[in-house]
């Protein structure tokens, strides 16, 4: 037997939009919000004795019917009575069901009076429009201009909402107090993200907000990532390193991929990887890293303007942190009460602050717990990238050794594509085994508010999800081939096996299949098909398990309630989902969009249909939440700034390190004869003696006849020098430039975010000079009405003292 919350209606609507049914018998006084009681059928294997209290379910039981009661029955019932009982002392009216049911659910209707609301509105200091108005100043300038640009680009894109046009005029707002109800008239203005708050409150109303700014920001990001990516096909042909790889005269003979199986082979057969790594791999490439770092500073400039937009005009400026009465989650009370009772038992003397509150001791199981469990989940999750990477190399071999020709020459795709794969797979089981974990892990640290337990659980979410789905993407971008070794001495792994190389065209063509599969799989998958998929598979398991009783009424001939209807939705439960799928998507867009500059038009598309889903999501299949107030989208902007600072220092490594930027200007400005990029190839490959490999790893039969040198990608002296296959002085040259387009890099890019976010500031001039005009405007309607009041007594006394007089005279004349 259990109780479900289910808020059927907006206590602050009026009733004319709603249909029959939403009031109480007496047809005067509208549902506020339902409460669902569960009653499991009797002789179930689920005993009601048995089911816990927890902090959105209570578990009541429901006496009654032609059944008897269980034992445990009684005291559900007991709870239940207290439970209501406790509601009706804080002003709330409740009305049952007429009938009663010995099984299944049933339904209490609560009912808010407006001296409820009152007091409440006073306690939460809610800020309320009053009849003053006052025209708003337009904004000027540059940004005006801009402002005014976008919002006629944008307004195709709007959804269709009845609007009410109200010019630039805003009523002026103040605390709600009782005694002041002459003062107070309600505005709404009919703008989309409005009814979103209106209806579902602040705290949906920001997300929706946000996705809405980082959805359009991400346009002007798709159309740089289109340019970028046009350019590198525009001058493919004309890419001189590429043409080196394509030449078939240059003759470079490469060294074998795998020991015994492989044969020698020619470098040109690697022409399609060098082109199609030119692609992604150019001088635009590094504008780009530098264009989506200072894109991410400007996101947050502009989420944090259109924040404190919102604030103004939904009336949220006053409202301070210290402000916002949070009560401790049940489960804290209970283990606090729990612990209260052992230290009571004990009978011994303990300091009385210990006993109200929980401190560190008390939650120190549960932190060794978290931290253990977070560090074995780390380990899982780079043990399956080490299996991805055996399966590779293992897979790899053993298609090398195959008779089959066509096998052979489609080694490196078959193994990359199905690796992919089935690393994605990977991601998105422990994606949702994560999520689990981490609500499991936050309750046992007992958070005391819901605040506290949100944070800490949106922390462990995401750190344990973006290790999940970055892990493989970190491998290949740093780690995949700088342990391979070189020929004569390369690193086995379980002394037989190979480690892995990366392709000719280097590691970048390969980071970018990666990330691309990655993110679409992601956001395809999970972010679409379960958005659909899973909420109308629970919607039929639901609909079979209630078959029965919608039967039963249709016989009965009973139309169902808008209760009855509601109550088969899934629950809310909560924002995290919804965040973290998009926190999850900017790192795929920000963290190594170097290697694939189309990640912000995927993105973009993506979140075209993702904005539609979740609003059909929010208001067909979930129950409506509860509404919260929410100044800003908290520990998230956190999150999302972090990320943009670490974007920063992720690609300019995968610009110096993952790809060959370095090297070509390197060459190009210190090694090259012409100062072009001609002989850059047979510049990066170093010569290897055939004769110096190890029994067994040489092919026993050549299709290139005798070699008596091969060549591979590193930069070694050869085998002729006095320190054979020691690393050579352009190596550390190399490395030197690397290092320092790395701090160079950072520091470049983060001198330009501070001017921008120095440029543009938090707040907007015109809400400043607004909110001081408001306050100005506030003090002289209170003034206004202060000075009324004066008059009003005055002329009370004034009377009163007339009466007085005339008394007196009458009597002295007497």
């Amino acid at each position: 037997m259990s109780l479900g919350f289910l808020q059927v209606v907006d206590s602050t609507s009026s009733p004319q939009g709603y249909g029959e049914g939403l009031f109480f018998s007496d047809g005067r006084r509208k549902v506020d919000y339902v409460l669902v009681f569960h009653t499991r059928r009797h002789g179930s294997l689920r005993s009601p004795a048995n089911t816990s209290v927890s902090q959105d379910r209570l578990s009541l039981g429901f006496a009654g019917g032609a059944e008897p009661m269980e034992p445990g029955d009684l005291e559900m019932r007991l709870i239940r009575q207290e439970f209501e009982a406790n509601l009706q002392e804080a002003g709330l009216e409740i009305e049952r069901d007429k009938e009663v049911k010995a099984h299944g659910p049933s339904f209490t209707r609560l009912h808010a009076p407006w001296p409820v609301l009152c007091r409440e509105a006073e306690f939460l200091k809610i800020k309320v429009p009053t009849k003053t108005s006052y025209e708003l100043k337009e904004e000027t300038g540059f940004g005006s201009s801009m402002s005014t640009v976008w919002r006629k680009l944008n307004q195709p894109f709007q959804p269709k909402v009845p609007q009410q046009d109200q010019g630039r005029t805003k009523f002026l707002s103040h605390y709600f107090s009782r005694d002041k109800l002459h003062l107070y008239g309600v505005f709404y203005k009919y703008q989309p993200i409005d009814l979103v708050r209106k209806y579902f409150g602040e705290k949906v109303g920001l997300y929706f907000a946000w996705l809405g700014v980082y959805t359009q920001l991400l346009i002007p990001a798709s159309i740089v990532g289109i340019i970028v990516f046009g350019y590198g096909v525009a001058t493919v042909d004309a890419d001189i390193p590429s043409l080196e790889m394509c030449d078939d005269r240059l003759n470079f003979t490469m060294c074998p991929l795998c020991d015994g199986a492989c044969d020698f082979w020619q470098l040109s057969t690697a022409c399609g990887t060098a082109r199609a790594s030119h692609l992604f791999d150019n001088p635009a490439t590094v504008f780009f890293a530098v264009f989506m770092s200072l894109w991410a500073v400007l996101f947050l400039e502009h989420w944090k303007r259109r924040q404190i937009s919102l604030n103004f005009s939904w009336d949220l400026t006053g409202i301070e942190e210290d402000e916002v009465h949070e009560h401790p989650r049940p489960k804290y009370e209970t283990i606090l009460l729990q612990k209260r009772q052992r230290k009571k038992n004990k009978k011994k003397k303990k300091n009385e602050n210990d006993m109200d509150k929980l401190t560190w001791k008390d939650r120190l199981p549960g932190y060794f717990i978290n931290i253990s469990s977070i560090l074995f989940m780390f380990g899982l999750t780079f043990s399956v990238v080490f299996s991805v990477v055996i399966y590779r190399i293992t897979v790899s071999a053993l298609m090398a050794m195959s008779s089959d020709p066509e096998i052979k020459s489609n080694v490196r795709v078959t193994v990359t594509a199905t690796a992919v794969i089935i690393s994605l797979v990977v991601i998105l089981i422990l994606d949702e085994i994560y999520g689990s974990v981490a609500a499991w892990l936050t309750e046992l640290e007992i958070p005391k508010t819901d605040t506290s337990f949100e944070e800490r659980l949106v922390l462990k979410a995401f750190l344990l999800k973006f290790m999940n789905a970055y892990a493989p993407i970190f491998y290949v971008a740093f780690f995949k081939g700088r342990f391979a070794g070189r020929p004569g001495q390369y690193m086995y792994v379980f002394n037989h096996y190979r480690m892995e190389e990366c392709a000719p065209g280097g590691c970048l063509i390969e980071l970018c299949i990666q990330l691309s599969i990655i993110m679409l799989g992601k956001q395809l998958i999970q972010n679409n098909i379960f958005e659909i998929g899973i909420p109308k598979l629970k919607k039929l398991v639901r609909a079979l398990k209630n078959k029965g009783t919608v039967e039963k009424e249709k016989e009965e001939e009973k139309a169902p309630q808008q209760w009855n209807l509601d109550y088969p939705l899934a629950a809310f439960e909560g924002l995290t989902p919804e965040y973290m799928e998009m926190i999850i998507q900017f790192g795929f867009v920000s963290l190594f969009v170097a290697s694939f500059p189309l990640a912000p038009v995927f993105a973009l598309l993506n979140n075209v249909i993702e904005i539609r889903l979740d609003a059909k999501k929010f208001v067909t299949e979930l129950r409506r939440p509860v509404a919260a107030r929410a100044k800003d989208i908290g520990i998230w902007y956190d999150i999302l700034s972090g990320m943009g600072k670490f974007a920063v220092i992720i690609n300019a490594f995968v610009i110096s390190f993952t790809s060959d930027f370095i090297p070509r200007l390197v060459y190009q400005y210190m090694y090259s004869p012409t100062g072009t990029m001609h002989g850059f190839i047979n510049h990066t490959l170093s010569y290897f003696n055939v004769s110096s490999l190890k029994p067994g790893t040489l092919p026993s039969n050549s299709m290139l006849g005798e070699v008596m040198v091969c060549r591979y990608k590193d930069y070694r002296e050869p085998p002729w020098s006095p320190n054979a296959y020691q690393f050579s002085k352009d190596y550390w040259c190399v490395l030197a430039a690397r290092l320092a387009f790395v701090i160079l890099f950072q520091n470049l890019v983060m001198f330009l975010s501070h001017v921008v976010a120095w440029v543009i500031p938090d707040v907007p001039k015109t809400i400043m000079e607004q909110l001081k005009r408001e306050k100005k405007l506030l003090v002289d309607v209170f003034l206004r009405e202060e000075k009324e009041k004066f008059q009003l007594i005055q002329m009370w006394l004034n009377v009163q003292c007339s009466h007085w007089l005339n008394g007196c005279v009458c009597s002295y004349s007497h």
